[in-house]
């Protein structure tokens, strides 16, 4: 099972955010870039009352599929994640809305 593991901070703006996390010696793995995300659910929002979430996610030409589950009891939101990469993220929306 994969699990993922989130935080939440805030800030005042993304550059605060920014140099903060710089200061601390984080080195950036990849420039900012444009993610669309469509959120999915049931007519009557299933996944959205048991907190769970099924997402396609198109970025530079790629497609993802990712399922989270409810998130675990504790201190940092963990939650179990499943994601797959799809072919063509248009066409699988297409199918996933006439499914319902």
């Amino acid at each position: 099972m994969v699990l993922e593991r989130e935080i939440k901070l805030r800030f005042d703006s993304a550059d605060e955010a920014r140099a903060k996390i710089l200061a601390l010696g984080a080195t950036p793995l990849h420039g900012r870039r444009l993610q669309e995300d469509a959120l999915l659910d049931t007519e009557d929002e299933a996944l959205r009352r048991q907190r769970s979430t099924l997402r396609v996610r198109s970025e530079g030409g790629k497609s993802l599929l990712t399922f989270k589950g409810p998130p675990l009891p504790g201190l940092i939101k963990l939650r179990e994640e499943h994601e797959t990469i799809v072919a063509d993220g248009a066409v699988l929306l297409t199918i996933l809305e006439s499914l319902g």
